[in-house]
Protein backbone atom coordinates (compact mmCIF):
# COMPACT_ATOMS: atom_id res chain seq x y z
CA UNK A 1 0.00 0.00 0.00
CA UNK A 2 1.13 3.46 -0.97
CA UNK A 3 1.50 6.23 1.75
CA UNK A 4 -0.50 8.46 -0.22
CA UNK A 5 -3.09 5.08 0.15
CA UNK A 6 -2.31 5.06 4.49
CA UNK A 7 -3.19 8.19 4.57
CA UNK A 8 -6.68 8.25 3.38
CA UNK A 9 -6.86 4.53 5.15
CA UNK A 10 -5.82 6.60 8.48
CA UNK A 11 -8.30 9.50 8.08
CA UNK A 12 -11.08 6.81 7.81
CA UNK A 13 -9.71 4.82 10.71
CA UNK A 14 -9.43 7.54 12.68
CA UNK A 15 -12.68 9.43 11.62
CA UNK A 16 -15.64 7.25 12.44
CA UNK A 17 -17.61 9.33 14.41
CA UNK A 18 -18.12 13.34 14.26
CA UNK A 19 -16.46 13.41 17.65
CA UNK A 20 -13.51 11.53 16.61
CA UNK A 21 -13.54 13.18 13.25
CA UNK A 22 -13.10 17.07 15.27
CA UNK A 23 -10.33 15.27 17.74
CA UNK A 24 -8.61 13.76 14.78
CA UNK A 25 -8.19 17.04 12.57
CA UNK A 26 -7.65 19.08 16.06
CA UNK A 27 -4.53 17.08 16.36
CA UNK A 28 -3.81 16.77 12.71
CA UNK A 29 -3.50 20.55 12.53
CA UNK A 30 -1.71 21.33 15.36
CA UNK A 31 0.83 18.88 14.55
CA UNK A 32 1.08 20.27 10.95
CA UNK A 33 1.00 24.20 13.08
CA UNK A 34 4.58 22.84 14.75
CA UNK A 35 5.94 21.44 11.48
CA UNK A 36 5.42 25.18 9.22
CA UNK A 37 6.53 26.33 12.01
CA UNK A 38 9.61 25.33 12.35
CA UNK A 39 9.54 25.53 8.19
CA UNK A 40 8.97 28.69 8.24
CA UNK A 41 11.23 29.72 11.61
CA UNK A 42 14.32 28.24 10.66
CA UNK A 43 13.78 30.05 6.52
CA UNK A 44 13.50 26.11 5.01
CA UNK A 45 13.20 26.92 1.46
CA UNK A 46 13.87 22.79 0.47
CA UNK A 47 12.88 20.00 2.16
CA UNK A 48 14.75 16.71 1.05
CA UNK A 49 15.73 13.82 1.80
CA UNK A 50 14.46 9.92 2.82
CA UNK A 51 10.74 10.21 3.82
CA UNK A 52 11.27 7.85 6.67
CA UNK A 53 13.93 10.11 8.11
CA UNK A 54 11.70 13.22 7.14
CA UNK A 55 8.92 11.47 9.04
CA UNK A 56 11.28 11.08 12.85
CA UNK A 57 12.15 14.43 12.17
CA UNK A 58 8.66 15.95 12.26
CA UNK A 59 7.35 13.51 15.19
CA UNK A 60 4.12 12.12 12.85
CA UNK A 61 3.35 9.08 12.25
CA UNK A 62 4.34 8.24 8.43
CA UNK A 63 0.39 8.59 7.11
CA UNK A 64 0.25 12.13 9.41
CA UNK A 65 3.07 12.98 7.31
CA UNK A 66 2.13 12.08 3.98
CA UNK A 67 -0.93 14.46 4.43
CA UNK A 68 1.74 17.26 5.23
CA UNK A 69 2.95 16.07 1.88
CA UNK A 70 -0.41 16.55 0.18
CA UNK A 71 -0.96 19.51 1.52
CA UNK A 72 2.07 21.54 0.13
CA UNK A 73 2.17 19.86 -2.88
CA UNK A 74 0.00 22.34 -4.35
CA UNK A 75 2.51 25.36 -3.32
CA UNK A 76 6.12 23.70 -4.75
CA UNK A 77 8.11 24.43 -7.56
CA UNK A 78 8.27 21.16 -9.67
CA UNK A 79 5.11 18.69 -8.88
CA UNK A 80 5.56 15.82 -6.95
CA UNK A 81 3.48 12.18 -7.68
CA UNK A 82 2.01 11.54 -4.14
CA UNK A 83 0.82 7.92 -5.30
CA UNK A 84 4.35 7.24 -6.16
CA UNK A 85 5.47 7.94 -2.65
CA UNK A 86 7.06 5.34 0.15
CA UNK A 87 9.13 5.32 3.21
CA UNK A 88 12.46 4.73 1.59
CA UNK A 89 11.69 7.44 -1.27
CA UNK A 90 14.11 10.51 -2.05
CA UNK A 91 12.34 13.60 -2.12
CA UNK A 92 13.20 16.90 -2.46
CA UNK A 93 10.39 19.79 -2.23
CA UNK A 94 11.07 23.08 -3.45
CA UNK A 95 8.43 25.42 -1.77
CA UNK A 96 7.20 28.62 -3.05
CA UNK A 97 6.10 30.46 -0.47
CA UNK A 98 3.55 33.27 -1.95
CA UNK A 99 1.56 30.56 -3.88
CA UNK A 100 1.53 28.25 0.05
CA UNK A 101 0.46 31.62 1.76
CA UNK A 102 -2.48 31.75 -1.22
CA UNK A 103 -3.17 28.35 -0.57
CA UNK A 104 -3.35 28.31 2.88
CA UNK A 105 -6.08 31.31 2.08
CA UNK A 106 -7.95 29.33 0.44
CA UNK A 107 -8.56 26.03 2.71
CA UNK A 108 -8.95 28.33 5.14
CA UNK A 109 -6.23 27.66 7.41
CA UNK A 110 -6.04 30.58 9.63
CA UNK A 111 -4.03 28.70 12.16
CA UNK A 112 -1.44 28.63 9.40
CA UNK A 113 -1.48 31.81 7.45
CA UNK A 114 -1.52 33.69 10.80
CA UNK A 115 2.00 32.58 11.98
CA UNK A 116 4.14 35.21 13.24
CA UNK A 117 6.84 33.11 10.99
CA UNK A 118 5.60 34.49 8.28
CA UNK A 119 7.24 38.02 9.07
CA UNK A 120 10.74 35.42 8.23
CA UNK A 121 8.94 35.68 4.34
CA UNK A 122 7.01 38.70 4.05
CA UNK A 123 6.02 41.68 5.54
CA UNK A 124 2.95 42.65 6.30
CA UNK A 125 2.06 44.55 3.34
CA UNK A 126 3.40 42.42 1.31
CA UNK A 127 0.74 39.57 3.10
CA UNK A 128 -2.16 42.12 2.52
CA UNK A 129 -0.64 42.32 -1.07
CA UNK A 130 -0.88 38.73 -1.53
CA UNK A 131 -4.05 38.40 0.21
CA UNK A 132 -5.46 40.87 -2.04
CA UNK A 133 -4.54 38.99 -5.16
CA UNK A 134 -5.89 35.72 -3.62
CA UNK A 135 -9.00 37.48 -3.52
CA UNK A 136 -8.89 38.91 -6.81
CA UNK A 137 -7.85 35.52 -8.52
CA UNK A 138 -11.59 34.48 -7.02
CA UNK A 139 -13.81 37.23 -8.56
CA UNK A 140 -15.45 36.00 -11.50
CA UNK A 141 -17.18 38.68 -13.52
CA UNK A 142 -19.42 37.62 -16.24
CA UNK A 143 -19.00 39.30 -19.22
CA UNK A 144 -22.34 38.66 -21.21
CA UNK A 145 -25.57 38.17 -19.30
CA UNK A 146 -28.40 36.11 -20.90
CA UNK A 147 -31.45 37.93 -21.04
CA UNK A 148 -35.07 36.03 -20.10
CA UNK A 149 -36.38 36.68 -23.65
CA UNK A 150 -32.86 36.09 -25.55
CA UNK A 151 -32.55 32.68 -26.95
CA UNK A 152 -31.31 30.00 -25.10
CA UNK A 153 -27.80 29.48 -25.05
CA UNK A 154 -27.88 25.96 -25.11
CA UNK A 155 -29.11 26.24 -28.90
CA UNK A 156 -32.75 24.65 -28.44
CA UNK A 157 -34.37 27.64 -30.67
CA UNK A 158 -36.56 28.09 -26.94
CA UNK A 159 -36.40 31.45 -25.03
CA UNK A 160 -34.10 31.09 -21.75
CA UNK A 161 -36.78 31.94 -18.84
CA UNK A 162 -39.14 28.74 -21.30
CA UNK A 163 -35.80 26.45 -21.16
CA UNK A 164 -32.42 26.54 -19.32
CA UNK A 165 -32.96 29.79 -16.80
CA UNK A 166 -36.22 27.75 -14.92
Amino acid sequence: MSLYDAWKNYIEENCKTQEEQNEFWEKYCADEKVLYQKILGEKITIIEGKVEDLVKESNMVPPQYMGFLDGISDSLMAPIDLEMIELDSEIKLEIDFAKLYKNMLAVPAEWLYSLEEWDNFFTEDERIELEKEYKRSKTVINEVKVGRNDPCPCGSGKKYKKCCGL
